[in-house]
């Protein structure tokens, strides 16, 4: 019964036009990376972007990672993301 609540809030907030531009936004620096021959279907790993902004979809700031570490960082003491 949770889960079946969890989903549809999932689904609803997916439907959002925010979150459909932000995915939109994802899934062409994917294709940019696979173009430029850096990834391929099925490889397990994700398109990082460097500044943490999906909007900048510049070559300089794309990169290949595993799919851990991409969708993980460091944390200070106040669990904050630690800067560089």
């Amino acid at each position: 019964m949770a889960t079946e609540a969890r989903q549809k809030a999932q689904a609803k907030y997916n439907a959002k036009p925010e979150q459909k531009k932000r995915r939109a936004q994802r899934n062409a620096a994917r294709r940019k990376m696979i173009e430029a021959g850096k990834a391929r279907k099925g490889d397990g790993k994700d398109v990082a972007h460097l500044d943490n902004n999906t909007a900048n979809n510049k070559a300089s700031n794309l990169k290949m990672q595993s799919k851990a570490k991409n969708r993980s960082f460091a944390r200070n003491k106040n669990a904050q993301r630690k800067r560089k």
